[in-house]
């Protein structure tokens, strides 16, 4: 029985449950409550009977000491005992009107007999037969003489009883009107996390692998400083899970066109080396003039496949740079990369004329200087390769307070408006129709911005549409630079 009550406890709401244990709480209090005012109620009108019964012994044992009557000195329905007391015995004197004396008096020796020891005024409670709870007092009137006066406590009870009457009413109705009324405070009070419940339970039933924002917010008021801190940490999360949904809705997407993209650049020097190896075997069987040509293009597909393969690795270790790191950080002179990767393009691309800005004398940073060199010399190339024969390309150098610029610019046609946020993309071509012998595999500037952000700083395509300029900025030194 108590563990199907606490199960049925259990399975209320908690707007519900609250209601209840604050009406418990209620309950108990107006149970203390009501308890001493009961009691203080009794005992103040069980000393006021007392004062009564005295004032009226006083009134009363001087008429007996002076009539030795007590006429017209009796209050109704009280009864009266007049003993002469020796020799611890108590003889009851004949009253003057039988109705003075109850049926049994037994009471009233035993109180007159106690009264002569104890030398004092005594008082008792006691239930005579046939009559009930009476309050009975006994007094010396003279040496040897002892009036006993007995007093109905019924008007007493009466009064007790009409309290509790009106408490048990009164307590009862305050006790209902504040469980409606609370549970109703509650429900309000609550209903922000009955909100948040339904919330969250949009949001179990929403499917989140075909999206990266959740549909639902809670955005409801009310309930207090505690639930609107519980609704502002509820909100937040759902921001946090949003961010960390579109962050993985778009790495998959970058995955899936990766994935297809590499699938694709690999599969086309993969077929030309099944092609040349058709060819190779023919060859060497019939004209071995033929063969070295076939073996040179085999040898030339698989260099171009194995540099592809070297970026997707490098990007894979760049992506995964807090676990493995593939930058040698070493004390280098970035003005001395800079006259190497001019002097190396100078020889390479003799077509287009090199300027370099006069700048800083030395610029001294911590970086990988291979790496460092790779994004110089694939921003050179790339200038040489995407414009026309005869177009000069210029770089400079310039250093602020803890930052150094290289900016490689060309005065070719520039890059269009629709290509120009995509060109950092792995893969992507802006020359969809150039050739990949001449075109390269699209990871160039992929891994030349991958390779700076390792290090600190950034490669960003500045907004001009013609001249087309890449800016790369690293960090310096905190204690300056050379």
């Amino acid at each position: 029985m108590i563990g199907r009550l606490r199960r049925t406890y259990r399975g209320m709401r908690l707007g519900t449950r609250l209601a209840l244990g604050l009406g418990v709480l209620s309950l108990v209090v107006f149970a203390v409550v009501g308890t001493a005012l009961t009691t203080y109620m009794r005992d103040y009108l069980s000393s006021q009977l007392d004062t009564q019964l005295a004032q009226a012994q006083i009134a009363q044992s001087k008429s007996i000491a002076d009539y030795g009557t007590l006429s017209g000195k009796k209050y109704y329905s009280w009864f009266y005992a007049v003993y002469d007391v020796s020799d611890g015995t108590a003889d009851l004197r004949r009253p003057e009107d039988p109705a003075d004396l109850p049926a049994d008096v037994d009471d009233f020796t035993d109180l007159a007999r106690a009264q002569t020891t104890a030398h004092t005024e005594l008082l008792r409670t006691e239930h005579l037969k046939g009559a009930g709870e009476y309050r009975l007092r006994a007094c010396e009137v003279e040496p040897g003489v002892v009036l006993v006066s007995a007093a109905p406590m019924d008007g007493i009870e009466d009064t007790v009883g009409q309290l509790i009457t009106v408490q048990v009413v009164a307590f009862g109705l305050a006790l209902l009107a504040l469980v409606v009324s609370g549970r109703g405070m509650l429900r309000r009070g609550l209903k922000p996390l009955s909100d948040m419940a339904r919330t969250a339970r949009g949001i179990t039933s929403h499917d989140l692998t075909d999206s990266g924002r959740l549909p639902v917010r809670h955005d409801g008021r009310g309930g207090g400083p505690e639930v609107e801190e519980l609704r502002t940490a509820f909100n937040t999360m759902l921001e946090h899970i949003d961010a960390s949904l579109a962050v993985r809705a778009e790495a998959e997407q970058r995955l899936r066109r990766f994935v297809a993209d590499a699938s694709h650049e690999l599969r086309t020097p993969l077929m030309s080396v099944r092609g040349y190896a058709d060819l190779f075997q023919y060859a060497a069987a019939n004209a071995p003039e033929e063969r070295d040509r076939h073996l040179a293009r085999l040898r030339a597909e698989a260099a171009r496949m194995g540099f592809l393969l070297d970026d997707l690795l490098l990007l894979a270790r760049l992506d995964a740079a807090e676990v493995e790191t593939p930058l040698r950080k070493a004390d280098t002179d970035l003005v001395e990369l800079v006259e190497q990767a001019a002097d190396a393009f100078r020889a390479s691309h003799a077509g287009h004329p090199l300027t370099v800005a006069p700048g800083p004398a030395s610029v001294r940073l911590r970086a990988d200087p291979q790496r460092i060199r790779q994004v110089l010399d694939n921003l050179l190339t790339n200038a040489a390769v995407h414009t026309p024969a005869g177009t000069p390309v210029s770089v400079a150098l310039s250093v602020t307070a803890h930052t150094a610029a290289v900016r490689v610019a060309d005065e070719g046609p520039g890059i269009p408006p629709g290509d120009r946020q995509r060109v950092f993309d792995r893969f992507y071509r802006v020359d969809k129709a150039r050739s990949r012998d001449r075109g390269g595999s699209g990871l160039g500037l992929a891994v030349a911005r991958s390779l700076v952000e390792a290090h600190g700083g950034t490669l960003a395509l500045d907004a001009t549409p013609a001249p087309t300029i890449f800016t790369l900025t690293l960090p310096l030194p905190r204690d300056g630079s050379g």
